[in-house]
C-alpha cells in the first residue's frame, strides 16, 4: 500500500510501484497496469490484484489481472470503478476463491462488505469469516476526516509468536 497525493494504491505485489510510478509520471490508474501480466506461477497463475482510492473525488477503482482463457501467456485486465459508496461499506477482491491444485482464481465482480465499526473491529469480524486453514493476512486502514488513520493488521504468523 502507498499513498501519491490524494490517491491511495493497494495491491498484492510489485505492480504497486507499477501504478505510482505511472501516477507521478501523469498517467491513470488503468493506463499503468497495461504492461502488467498475472504471476507466472504455474499451476496457479496468481492473478494480480489492485486498487486505488481517489479522495479527490470519493471514488474507488479495483482490478484483477487473471491467466486468460486461452493461453497461459496472456492475461486479461477487469476493472471496476464505484463513486458515492456510502458510509460503512467497501468492495473486495481476493486472489483466490477457496483452495484445490491448482487454486481458483476469484472470478466475477467485486464483493461488496459491509463495515461495521472502526478499523480493528472490521478486521477482526473478516478475519473470523476468514477459512482457518486458507487465511493468511489481512489489512484494514480506516480513513477519517481527522487525517489520523485507522489500520490494523493480523497476520497469522505473526499471531502464532504471540
Amino acid at each position: 500500500m502507498r499513498d501519491v497525493d490524494r490517491r491511495i494504491v493497494v495491491t498484492n505485489g510489485s505492480h504497486t510501484d507499477t501504478i505510482c510510478d505511472g501516477l507521478v509520471q501523469g498517467n491513470s490508474f488503468y493506463t499503468s497496469l497495461h504492461s502488467e501480466k498475472h504471476e507466472p506461477d504455474a499451476p496457479n497463475y496468481t492473478t494480480r490484484i489492485s486498487g486505488i482510492i481517489e479522495q479527490s473525488d470519493s471514488s474507488m477503482a479495483l482490478s484483477r489481472i487473471s491467466k486468460s482463457d486461452f493461453s497461459a501467456e496472456h492475461s486479461a485486465h477487469f476493472y471496476y470503478r464505484y463513486t458515492d459508496i456510502p458510509a460503512g461499506y467497501g468492495y473486495c477482491v481476493t486472489t483466490y476463491m477457496g483452495d484445490g491444485n491448482p487454486l481458483p482464481a476469484f472470478a466475477g465482480d467485486p464483493i461488496l462488505l459491509p463495515l461495521e465499526g472502526d478499523a480493528e473491529k472490521i478486521a477482526d469480524n473478516y478475519w473470523q469469516k476468514l477459512n482457518p486453514d486458507n487465511r493468511i493476512s489481512l489489512f484494514v486502514r480506516e480513513l477519517n476526516n481527522s487525517g489520523e488513520d485507522g489500520l490494523k493488521i493480523i497476520n497469522r504468523f505473526q499471531m502464532a509468536k504471540q
